[in-house]
């Protein structure tokens, strides 16, 4: 089993606090993802789950006990880090098998779940290279590959693909998912990268100055957000928000509409601008339009686009895909 649920926890250094106070509850099996700009909360949160920050007040229950004041050893948990933490000095054998010894296991048992992990993990071929041996992918299988051999309740990872370049996180991506659906293990994830957020998760969990903004699907997130942090926040390029006539039209204080929700001409439209700047990215042209009072606006068109900087233009939002908000921020359904 791997269910945890939050229960008004709440964590403060000194007079600030962090965590005002947070409600959660993750089923076993799922793969939840924490996400949020940087200083919102979002590892903090991790580390209180993981033990390795005490909390100020509330209830942290893994399985159906309370866990807040149990050291980190005794939760049946497992972190991966963003730094990989290997022993360079060993080999990638006894990196993952190391803590299996240091917990006193039969060899036979620990070279069995060492020979298991790596088979999940394709690196059956490296066991006998040193850390300095391999690429920064395989280093950070490794690093799961340690969480997996002790078969925790949860594992939770905190930003593990930070340090790897484009490509790599790419791939790790695809390889966490499918361990994830091999394992059926529940996973809880921290990234400031809403991307990753959004191709990974099961439910996404959005934190904005340690409070919880809102939890849903990936696609109940983009579809309809609760707030303008969440609106603004999922989804790339960011959903371009509106005030003044624009907004009051919809009976809102603001409206958002997404790059891909607006509908382009040569010649006519609700809101005329001029092209600006254009991203030409193969597959999509992201045009940013400078629309006098409505400010400067972001329209993504499929393939090449045919007009350039200079261009005059005009846009359409698509009937629907018009999220409205009040004057506090909150969404108008």
């Amino acid at each position: 089993m791997g269910t945890i649920v939050l229960k008004d926890v709440q964590k403060r250094f000194g007079d600030v606090t962090i965590i005002p106070n947070a409600n959660l509850a993750i089923e076993n099996g799922e793969f939840v993802v924490f996400v949020g700009p940087s200083g919102c909360g979002k590892s903090t949160l991790l580390r209180l789950i993981a033990g390795l920050e005490d909390v100020s007040a509330g209830e942290i229950i893994i399985d159906g006990s309370n866990a807040a004041q149990l050291p980190p050893a005794k939760r049946g948990l497992s972190m991966v880090f963003q730094s990989y933490a290997l022993y360079p000095h060993m080999s990638v054998r006894n990196n993952i098998a190391f803590g299996l010894k240091m917990a006193g296991q039969p060899k036979a048992e620990i070279d069995a779940k060492v020979a298991k992990a790596a088979q999940v993990l394709n690196l059956a071929d490296y066991l006998d290279r040193k850390p300095r041996q391999l690429s920064g992918g395989q280093r950070q299988r490794v690093a799961i590959g340690r969480a997996i051999v002790r078969q925790p309740k949860a594992f939770l990872f905190d930003e593990p693909l930070s340090n790897l370049d484009a490509a790599l996180r790419v791939n790790m991506r695809i390889e966490i998912m499918q361990l994830h659906k091999s394992l059926g293990a529940t996973m809880i994830y921290v990234t400031h990268d809403q991307v990753e957020a959004m191709t990974m998760a099961d439910r996404i969990v959005v934190l904005n100055k340690g409070n919880i903004e809102q939890v849903g699907s990936p696609l109940e997130l983009y579809n309809r957000p609760d707030s303008l942090f969440v609106a603004g926040f999922i989804g790339s390029p960011k959903m371009n928000f509106l005030t003044g006539e624009a907004a009051t039209k919809h009976q809102a204080h603001t409206i958002g509409v997404r790059p891909e929700h607006i509908a382009l001409s040569d010649r006519a439209g609700e809101w005329e601008g001029t092209i600006a700047l254009a991203e030409h990215l193969g597959a999509d042209t992201f045009l940013h339009i400078d629309a006098g009072r409505h400010g400067r606006l972001t329209v993504r068109a499929a393939g090449e686009y045919h007009l350039g900087p200079g261009s005059k233009i005009w846009l359409t939002p698509e009937k629907g895909r018009i999220h409205r908000f009040d004057d506090k921020g909150r969404a108008i359904r």
